[in-house]
């Protein structure tokens, strides 16, 4: 769970169920100085995590928040019995200025993350141009529906922000030549989903 004394910033995932709540949410949100950006998008989640989440949805709204204290403390107002995710970075790895839109989100889980493993990571990604941000986060989920099995590897999430002006299954690509790339490298990193921007809201 999170640190009640550390501001985090990350991303929030909330299914976009086209109703009343939705719309109200999305609404405070846009008047919250806390949220930095919101999308609409699609999101395409591995296989493997399935069994964990199993009444997740392919729409979801994705805010961009400074302080996870703040989203948690309003977690009353998305919680439904599909699964919201709050995204907590706890290190940032890498970051530059690009002029392209921000247009995907690929998320990605560790079984470890020791020193080493995370410096190979960080260095890594510096080097691809596409990659605008990228963060080792903690994940907190928020459901109705208590899920039957719990994730083990939620404080071990990487996050890789990409901006780029070609099509999303280029993007995909190119984040699945990333986990590729460290794969020969001896460093297994597991797609827990993929999120595709398609409409900015805020």
């Amino acid at each position: 769970m999170l640190n009640k004394d550390t501001k985090y910033h990350g991303y929030v995932c909330v299914p976009y169920n086209h109703d009343k709540a939705t719309l109200d949410l999305k609404d405070m949100w846009n008047l919250s100085r806390n949220i930095k950006s919101i999308y609409f998008g699609t999101v395409t989640f591995s296989n493997e995590i399935k069994p964990y989440f199993p009444t997740l949805t392919n729409h979801y709204m994705m805010a961009k928040f400074e302080d996870s204290k703040k989203i948690v403390k309003d977690a009353d107002k998305f919680t439904n019995t599909s699964p919201s995710f709050v995204f907590s970075i706890d290190e940032k790895l890498f970051e530059r200025n690009m002029n392209e839109e921000q247009k995907f989100i690929s998320i990605y889980y560790l079984e470890y993350d020791d020193l080493d493993i995370v410096t190979d990571i960080a260095d890594t990604i510096g080097k691809k141009e596409k990659i605008q941000q990228s963060g080792l986060a903690h994940m907190d989920l928020f459901c109705h529906d208590i899920p039957k099995f719990t994730f083990p590897y939620k404080d071990k999430i990487v996050i890789l922000e990409v901006a780029d002006n070609r099509s999303h299954q280029s993007i995909c690509k190119y984040c699945d030549k990333i986990s590729y790339d460290m794969s020969r490298k001896g460093i297994i990193m597991h797609t827990f989903a993929s999120f595709s921007l398609l409409e900015k809201l805020k």
